[in-house]
């Protein structure tokens, strides 16, 4: 099967580590769900969300064709609302007020420059 980043796809977990789930996704082609991955919530013990011999729904994040490897993510699945709280892409964030930005350092630039030549 080709795949792709970004496609849903279901495996079986193989394996469990401390620092993630191995999953096969077909013969030729395995995953690692990173601990990361799991949950947005700390994870102290991936046993508590998969165990070997369970059947995920997982979302491809990365892939290495060569490898035939994946990386893999439950928590992608997870966020329906994600895409809500995106700033859209037509506005431009706000600064607050008090923002003093890279023109304010440029005007200080030379004095600043001036007094550490002097050793102040």
């Amino acid at each position: 099967m080709q795949y792709r980043i970004g496609q849903t796809v279901e495996g079986k977990v193989t394996g469990i580590q401390p620092y993630g789930a191995f999953v096969s996704l077909d013969r030729y082609t395995s995953g690692l769900i990173h601990i990361s991955e799991i949950s947005d919530g700390y994870v102290r013990d991936i046993n508590r969300f998969v165990k070997v011999g369970d059947t995920v729904t997982v979302k491809i994040i990365d892939f290495d064709y060569q490898a035939q490897q994946a990386r893999l993510s439950l928590k992608a699945l997870n966020r329906p609302h994600a895409r809500s709280r995106r700033r859209p892409l037509n506005r431009k964030a706000e600064l607050p007020a008090n923002h003093i930005g890279f023109s304010s350092i440029a005007a200080m630039m030379d004095q600043w420059i001036s007094e550490s030549e002097k050793g102040e």
